[in-house]
């Protein structure tokens, strides 16, 4: 059985794999804080409540924007499953080449991210990760990935605004029903929504007319699902593109793997 983490800023995301199927799967908050131990006996305690066990798991890889916690969990991983985990990083086989000046800069999750969605849905495509920072990568017939778009995610937008300006509270990102609002909380919450929404479809609007052919356009992450209801570009939502990229991403490197670290 296969053990895949996202660690992201904001929560990190674990699921158990057999072959290509999705068997269980758990979301977290991060908490950069935490020790290798203290995730060894929170992700006991995830799989005790559903009957896995830990010598169930032959294998782990592991995707991270949050550089701290990198060791942490190498070292749990090391401790309490006996496994040397594979991370993404520079030197993995991704299968897609990868047009960026600096590829080292590309965020772990992005490869991933577009992996996973090259594999399920072919391209050209445009993939948009809607979490603490909204990525928007694009990806060629071939699978090639031509760069993107970063922006702020929703939730740091909203925490932005409750923090610099006084009088306005913090408040629930949910979507009103009109646009035009007659109290502060649904005037806050249809700016920041609708101004998301306009973000989102404004950004995939020009990278189509750059890209110069039709392309479909899938979002993941958390936000996901309410944001493509009110969008007008979003096609698809699959909030398992990540774990499902890092299920790809090692059943690609799984031999180079296993020959560097018998104990894998």
């Amino acid at each position: 059985m296969l053990l895949v983490f996202d660690i992201g800023n904001s929560n990190i995301v674990l699921g158990t794999y057999e072959g290509r199927k999705l068997l269980k799967h758990w979301r977290v908050s991060t908490d950069r804080q935490k020790t290798g131990d203290e995730y060894g006996m929170l992700i006991n305690n995830l799989f005790s409540y559903q009957s896995i066990r830990m010598e169930d798991i032959d294998a782990i890889i592991i995707s991270s924007v949050v550089p701290p916690l990198v060791v942490p969990m190498i070292k749990m991983c090391e401790r309490y499953f006996h496994i040397k985990p594979l991370v993404v990083g520079p030197g993995i086989r991704t299968g897609i080449r990868l047009h960026y000046e600096n590829p080292r800069a590309i965020g772990a999750d992005r490869i991933v991210n577009v992996v996973g969605a090259y594999e399920a849905y072919g391209g050209p495509l445009i993939v948009i990760d809607i979490g603490t920072a909204t990525t928007f990568d694009v990806v060629d017939t071939n699978g090639d990935f031509l760069g993107g778009v970063i922006a702020p995610g929703l939730g740091t937008s909203s925490d932005a605004l409750f923090a610099r300006a006084s009088q306005l509270p913090r408040i629930e990102l949910v979507p009103t029903k009109q646009i035009i609002c007659r109290n502060t909380i649904q005037g806050m919450q249809a700016g920041i929504i609708f101004g998301y929404v306009g973000q989102i479809d404004g950004i995939v609007r020009r990278i189509k007319q750059e890209y110069g052919h039709p392309m479909k356009v899938i979002a993941t992450g958390g936000f996901a699902r309410m944001i493509a209801r009110e969008s007008v570009t979003i096609d698809k939502v699959d909030h398992f593109l990540t774990l499902s990229g890092l299920q790809v991403l090692y059943e690609r490197n799984e031999e180079k793997h296993r020959e560097r670290n018998p104990q894998a």
